[in-house]
């Protein structure tokens, strides 16, 4: 039987509300997710996730910062980061939702009941600390994800490609010493967060697993595809993972408003074969996708679906 692609998603990500005209806003759901369903109704596995335990939230983030979005619950919306970050109400439950979302996905993908997943989630992950909510983000999804894979599951290596427009420091930070995980980033830098230089290779044990590609200003699909081919390929290929997980921004697209990087929708397709073939070679196929940024609603519907076709591919 041929396996699916997954898409794990749920209503309750709109629950989520920053104030009023926040580009992260529940749009990126409420808008898109019926246009998907109705792009991709037979195609894939629509799946309801189901929360994370926090034991496994714990495993990445400190007991005190996980109280602290936990007493977000109670009041009136706060800000987390002196920037642009906030939780009130359902935040926390929401933001452990999406977690639970790609350790949903890393079940399914591990027990071979689907070919590869997508967790269409909000809020985005990658700039959050262990111990602060950074860039839109409360929980680092993927690096709980990447924990839950190695101690749940038992793998020893999984590799993190993050295409968001920003670098993910976050998730870099969490694993900057760990040799089990490998991270690599192409983001536009100089950019926000202003981490994820190319000198960022990873420290002690960890030195040589951390790979920052440094995107200008203006950068297009045939730049990233070059950068695919020279250093991402083959930092998978010398590795070897056991799974990949994408943290999958789609904000690096020509019309979004946050950056100034000129992919297409064509050029995340490319990417996401790239990515595939890799996974078919090292890791019978094991691709577990997390939506990041992508502030456009329509660029973030066209670069979504191109993915998505990409993983569904043969």
């Amino acid at each position: 039987m041929d396996l699916k692609t997954a898409v794990f998603c749920s209503e309750k990500f709109a629950q989520h509300r920053p104030p009023s005209g926040h580009p992260e806003s529940p749009a990126r759901i409420t808008q898109l997710l019926p246009k998907l369903k109705e792009d991709f109704l037979h195609s894939v596995l629509w799946i309801e996730p189901t929360t994370a335990p926090e034991e496994w939230i714990q495993r990445v983030h400190t007991p005190q910062y996980i109280e602290r979005i936990r007493k977000t619950q109670k009041g009136p919306m706060v800000l987390l980061d002196g920037g642009d970050t906030y939780a009130y109400g359902p935040s926390y439950d929401v933001a452990r939702l999406a977690v639970g979302a790609a350790l949903n996905a890393v079940d399914k993908v591990m027990s071979k009941e689907i070919k590869n997943a997508f967790c269409f989630v909000r809020p985005p992950g990658h700039h959050a600390l262990a111990n602060a909510a950074m860039g839109f983000c409360l929980f680092n999804t993927v690096a709980i994800a990447a924990r839950y894979a190695l101690e749940k599951h038992g793998l020893k290596k999984v590799f993190i490609l993050d295409w968001d427009v920003h670098h993910g420091n976050g998730t870099q930070d969490i694993f900057y010493e760990d040799p089990q995980v490998f991270y690599a980033s192409l983001h536009q830098f100089p950019h926000y967060p202003g981490t994820g230089k190319s000198t960022e290779i990873g420290k002690n044990e960890g030195l040589g697993y951390t790979l920052n590609l440094c995107m200008p200003r203006g950068a297009s699909d045939s730049h990233y595809e070059k950068a695919f081919e020279e250093k991402i390929i083959p930092a998978i290929d010398s590795f070897k993972p056991d799974i990949i997980l994408i943290s999958a921004g789609f904000d690096a697209h020509k019309d979004d408003p946050l950056g100034e990087i000129y992919l297409t929708e064509q050029g995340f397709e490319k990417m996401t074969r790239l990515i595939k073939e890799a996974a078919e070679r090292h890791c019978q196929g094991r691709i577990v996708s997390v939506l990041e940024g992508g502030y456009n609603i329509e660029s973030l519907y066209k670069s979504i679906k191109s993915h998505l076709q990409a993983l569904l591919a043969d």
